[in-house]
């Protein structure tokens, strides 16, 4: 059995794999997390610690990693591996300067990679991503504000206008604050997900199957023009295949 996880800015998803299968998956608060906290989520997901072979995670939060990286390998005696400090010149061609991109972004790119495809993955995180992989080479993408995070701030410095949960809209123009909102933001990203894709293909010269996972992934899936599929588990697919690298 193999511990991997995915550190984010705002989650951080927990994996048992098995067999190159997930049996369970945890989800935590990434910057509030600590050793006492992380002893309650093993013991109460039943987690059998002497059964694990292998801990790998990809992390865009170093502290969250350094806190769960010293518990599993005090717990386990393991040492815990993050995705850029494998060779992963074994896997992907890198067209960008590695040591800017996340690690997330390049696990998701090995997740897809199959030498005959081209992928623009987009991803809803606490920043929405565009990631461009040309058959077995990682080009770079695009870094836009998060969806969640835009419609924080909004709210948290427009004095009236409230916090809401965004959903699909139907109509354009909004006949109250609540719905002007959610059209400004529904239709605004859907404009700017079809928008950079096809600026993507455009500055390429490529067609592209386009992936879409992350936090928002549902509700825009099928709401733009650009025909996507959803992903839920290409991080954690992408650990699975980067695992094969501890030896």
């Amino acid at each position: 059995m193999y511990i991997l996880g995915d550190i984010g800015n705002t989650e951080t998803k927990l994996c048992i794999v098995s067999k190159n299968k997930i049996s369970k998956k945890i989800t935590f608060l990434s910057k509030s997390i600590n050793n006492k906290q992380l002893n309650i989520l093993f013991k109460k997901n039943k987690i059998q610690l002497n059964k694990i072979e292998k801990i790998l995670f990809c992390s865009v939060v170093p502290k969250t990693f350094s806190i769960i990286s010293k518990f599993l390998s005090k717990k386990i005696k393991l040492k815990c591996y993050e995705v850029k400090k494998l060779n992963l010149k074994s896997l992907i061609k890198i067209k960008v300067d590695f040591k800017q991109i996340g690690s997330d972004r390049i696990t998701n790119a090995i997740s897809l990679m199959n030498n005959k495809n081209n992928f623009i993955i987009l991803d809803f995180g606490t920043a929405t991503t565009f990631d461009v992989l040309i058959k077995n080479t990682y080009y770079g993408g695009i870094i836009a504000p998060g969806v969640r995070l835009s419609l924080n701030t909004l709210s948290d410095k427009a004095t009236l206008i409230p916090k809401i949960n965004l959903k699909k809209i139907n109509k354009v123009i909004g006949n109250n604050t609540v719905s002007a909102v959610r059209s400004g933001f529904f239709w605004g990203y859907a404009g700017l997900i079809d928008n950079i894709i096809n600026l993507i293909k455009k500055e390429t010269g490529k067609s592209f199957k386009v992936i879409i996972t992350g936090g928002f992934s549902n509700l825009f899936k099928n709401s733009i023009k650009t025909k996507a599929s959803y992903n839920q588990d290409i991080t954690i697919k992408g650990l699975i295949k980067i695992s094969k690298l501890i030896k």
